[in-house]
This record gives structure tokens, sequence and C-alpha cells, in this order.
């Protein structure tokens, strides 16, 4: 049996501290990353399906999308992101006007999501965001009265 040098002890306890830090660290950030995009992918989804039935339902295309952008930015506001709803909705027709009866309406919401904790020297280098879009496609209820 051999016996254990005065300069061995308590290697391995620093050894395992020393690895767990190097693994625990980069799965950390990837879990926070990858929560603020899913978090991002909700807040669109949900965004474009109700802004799709916010319009199909107005009276008036300028009523529906002055309500379609405010629900964009409360549906990213409950993910914790601040969005701009005008510039993160676009919403075509397939019909014109827009709100005629049985007509197709596409709502488009895209945004970028910006990666946590990376300096902005790191920014200005290399790309630091993840595109997120979602899309939904809603027809205009057929017994309405046509605009």
């Amino acid at each position: 049996m051999r016996s254990v040098g005065r300069n061995e002890r308590g290697s391995a306890v620093v050894e395992f501290l020393g690895v767990s830090l190097l693994l625990l660290v980069p799965i950390v950030y990837l879990v926070l990353t990858l929560s603020r995009v899913q978090a991002a992918t909700f807040a669109a989804e949900g965004a474009a399906r109700e802004v799709g039935r916010i319009v199909a339902q107005a009276g008036t295309l300028e009523s529906g999308l002055a309500r379609a952008e405010r629900a964009v930015e409360l549906a990213f506001a409950d993910q914790g992101f601040d969005v701009d709803g005008g510039q993160a909705l676009r919403v075509s027709c397939a019909a014109v006007p827009c709100l005629t009866p049985g007509a197709e309406v596409h709502v488009e919401v895209a945004t970028v999501v910006a990666l946590p904790l990376v300096p902005d020297f790191v920014r200005q280098a290399v790309p630091a965001e993840v595109p997120i879009a979602a899309g939904h496609l809603v027809m205009v209820p057929a017994f309405r009265e046509v605009p």
C-alpha cells in the first residue's frame, strides 16, 4: 500500500471544484440563454395568434392595427421584453379592402433577442442576437358587415 505524501493531500477537492466550475458556468449560461429565446418565441407565437383575431374582428383596419400593436407590446412585456409593437408587427391582406368577409389576413411578429451577459465590445464585433419570428393566418368572418 502506497502512502500519501504531504503535497498530494486535498488535491482531489481542488480538482473537483475546478472541473465543476468549468462545466457548470457554461451550462448555466446555456440554460439562461435558451430560456430567454424560448420566452421570446412564446411571446411572438401568442402575439401573432391574438393579433390575427384582433384584426379579423375589428370594425376598421385602423382601429384593429392600433389595438394589435398594443397587444404585441403586452405579449412581450409579459415575458420581460420591451418591444415596439409598430416595428415588430406586419399585417398583410389578401383582399382589398382588408376586412372583406372571407378574406385572409396574414400577421407576422418579428423581433430580435440579445444574448444575455455579452459585453458591448463583443456585440460590435460579432452578432449577439437571435432573430425571432412567428406568423398566423386568419380568415375574416364570412358573416360580418362589409366595411
